[in-house]
């Protein structure tokens, strides 16, 4: 059996071995933990070891290093500190750090009692300088993946900001009780004409808005938590520098701003400027009403004139009659006409409006049935004179020439924006064809487009008159809606 000899073993390992006895003074080192310590065994021999490696008893190294060897000596179980700054001090009198990973193996005597402390050492310093190279080479990279999110942020705070100063529409925001401006945009400043509002509430900036009874509505929206709009809401403003007093019609709506604890934490004004908008509405309306006004009194003037004329004929007091008709009706179109102020007019709407002018309370036997369809002005007024030609031979000799006839009018748009309106007779005496043409068929047969694009077709069947009429439309005047 081989002999070793452990001391000359341990005397040459690599690796750092100490032996402390019970009262923690050292009792031997081999060479490779008097080198890696700087210490020659004369230094540190039969010394205790805080007093051959001094350090502050209030430091993090000294209590690591005193627990664990004291935890051995009361246990008599090894112990192990994974890792432990403890600083050596150099022959020059300074400090090198160190980083050290400490195994404590308790060595009993022959009657089993601890006698000493074995402590194996590893030298971890170029192990932690390099994890904390990694972690500090992390961190950098994380630092600069956050600078690189903020310049991102930064830069789209510039956008929004820029955004924001330069809508179109004009912007504020208002924050706390007394609704103080925090934000405005251009927008805004050139509404209220002034650049002063920032840090303001409202009532200070703009006593005249107040005065109007908006703070009340602000106020009303911070209570309830729920939006206001304003719809071309009249709006007085004192502009500086002038002082003068501006009639505004704005968009507008205050929305609530709500903060993280959801409580209201401010108000964002935001709208349109629609005072150019109204006023040529306002100028549009008037004009309208000036030309209605004249045109009433020119048909005034026209029927003054065909009745003095028709005076002066012996046995003209039918055409009289039927010319007195078709200005009625043709002043019937032109009133629909001044209510939709010269724009599209509803087809249902001109033939009602024909129908009742021509045949009276008659028109309770009427039927009218299809889809929304607008009608451009001059389409609408060549519609009003054919119903009114219409309902005129049903009075004479139709359906309304009697108490039980029924008139149906009906209509719909083809795949191809095609207008296609159906008259039909029902109840009225026996209908024959005219021996003539008057020029209530001709005005009829010409159909309502101006340049002849369309169709009339006129079925005198015995039980009843049928006209059939096709015209073109413009896509924007369909709609899906029934009437």
């Amino acid at each position: 059996m081989v002999t070793l000899d452990f001391a000359a073993l341990f005397a040459r390992s690599p690796n750092p071995y100490m032996v402390l006895d019970r009262d923690l003074v050292i009792a031997w080192a081999n060479d490779a933990y008097l080198s890696v310590t700087m210490r020659q065994g004369t230094e540190i021999f039969g010394r205790r070891l805080m007093e051959a490696f001094p350090a502050d008893p209030a430091s993090e190294s000294y209590k690591l290093l005193n627990e664990s060897l004291q935890r051995v000596l009361r246990t008599g179980e090894p112990d192990e500190i994974a890792i432990i700054r403890y600083d050596i001090p150099r022959p020059d009198g300074g400090m090198d750090v160190r980083y050290w990973s400490a195994t404590h193996t308790p060595l009993p005597d022959q009657s089993g009692a601890l006698s000493y402390i074995l402590q194996h050492t590893v030298d971890i310093t170029e192990l932690h300088n390099l994890r904390r190279a990694r972690d500090e080479a992390d961190l950098l990279r994380r630092a600069s993946a956050v600078q690189e999110r903020n310049t991102d942020l930064a830069a789209e705070s510039r956008r929004l900001l820029d955004f924001f100063a330069h809508a179109p529409g004009f912007v504020a925001l208002l924050e706390g009780p007394d609704h103080r401006f925090t934000m405005a945009n251009r927008a805004y400043c050139e509404l209220v004409g002034r650049n002063d509002l920032i840090g303001q509430p409202v009532s200070d900036a703009l006593p005249e808005v107040m005065e109007q009874g908006f703070g009340e509505i602000l106020d009303q929206v911070r209570a309830t938590r729920q939006p206001f709009y304003g719809r071309r809401t009249r709006v007085l403003l004192r502009r500086l520098p002038q002082g003068r007093t501006a009639e505004l019609f704005l968009n507008f709506i205050f929305q609530p701003v709500f903060a993280a604890d959801g409580s209201v934490g401010g108000i964002i004004v935001q709208g349109y400027d629609l005072t150019e908008e109204v006023e040529y509405e306002q100028r549009q309306t008037l004009l309208i009403g000036e030309l209605s006004h004249r045109v009433k009194n020119t048909l005034a003037i026209v029927q003054s004139l065909a009745g003095q004329s028709f005076r002066a004929v012996i046995g003209a007091e039918e055409a009289q009659a039927i010319f007195s008709a078709r200005l009625k009706a043709l002043a019937a179109a032109h009133t629909l006409l001044t209510e939709a102020q010269w724009g599209d007019a509803p087809l249902a709407d001109v033939v009602r409006r024909a129908s009742e002018a021509t045949a009276g309370d008659a028109i309770a036997r009427f039927t009218l049935a299809g889809p929304d369809v607008a009608l451009p002005p001059q389409t609408a007024v060549s519609l009003a004179m054919i119903v009114h030609e219409l309902c005129t031979n049903a009075l004479k000799y139709g359906a309304l020439s009697n108490e039980q006839g029924q008139i149906a009018i009906t209509w719909s748009v083809t795949d191809s924006s095609a207008l296609r309106l159906h008259w039909k007779e029902a109840g009225g005496p026996p209908v024959r064809p005219p021996s003539r043409r008057g020029f209530g068929t001709r005005l009829i047969e010409r159909g309502l487009s101006a340049d002849g694009d369309g169709r009339v077709q006129l079925t005198y069947a015995p039980e009843g008159l049928a006209c059939t009429i096709e015209t073109r439309l413009m896509p924007a005047t369909q709609a899906d809606a029934g009437v």
